[in-house]
């Protein structure tokens, strides 16, 4: 499979470990059920970029779940963060949104789907942590423009769309600056969501 997946390996890093420039995300390690989702996404019309769409449009199911799986059980150390400047009240208001959420409007912590040490929730919720600043900040905005987008109900979209830009800035510059637990797997449940408050319908998490 190491073989059959250097398609991959050209933009995404050796072993998936991730691009140089910040836009070619880590696949070593994800959850193999995110990792297999993006790939159906990407197939499917849901996720745009060209080049993963031309290698994926004619893949099957099967092979989908194999690259996936393949990339999941990598086990590679991540590099440390790369520093960016930041003032002090831009990285509690980032830390803020990520580990408390705004729940007076509907928006929930960052910890409450992906995991209390943000690397992740098997088998479907990726990671947060190890991914550069414009990437992340990329993907949020993706999704307020519907660039990209997840199978219905689509949650992260919802949760995209209630953050304004200076949001979307400060907790991308947070997580980007946090150093990556070990281990980083993703654990196996993710944390109670809080009473009183409605839960989210994700369908790219069933």
């Amino acid at each position: 499979m190491a073989q059959r997946t250097l398609a991959c390996t050209a933009c995404h890093g050796a072993q998936g470990k991730a691009g140089p420039d910040g836009y070619y995300p880590r696949l070593a390690g994800k959850p193999a059920g995110y990792l297999y989702n993006q790939l159906v996404n990407f197939r499917e019309g849901r996720r745009h970029y060209t080049l993963m769409e031309d290698l994926v449009n004619l893949l099957s199911d099967a092979y989908l779940r194999e690259i996936a799986e393949y990339f999941s059980a990598l086990d590679i150390p991540y590099p440390l963060p790369t520093k960016n400047p930041a003032t002090e009240a831009t990285l509690v208001r980032g830390k803020t949104l990520a580990q408390q959420g705004n729940l007076a409007r509907g928006l929930p912590s960052c910890t409450q789907c992906h995991g209390a040490a943000l690397t992740g929730v098997a088998p479907n919720v990726p990671g947060l942590l190890g991914l550069p600043r414009d990437y992340l900040n990329a993907q949020l905005g993706g999704w307020q423009t519907g660039q990209r987008r997840a199978a219905g109900p689509d949650c992260m979209a919802q949760v995209a769309r209630k953050l304004d830009a200076t949001e979307v800035n400060a907790v991308s510059l947070w997580l980007s600056l946090q150093t990556v637990p070990s281990p980083a797997k993703a654990v196996t449940q993710s944390p109670a969501w809080p009473a009183h408050t409605p839960r989210m319908d994700c369908g790219s998490t069933p």
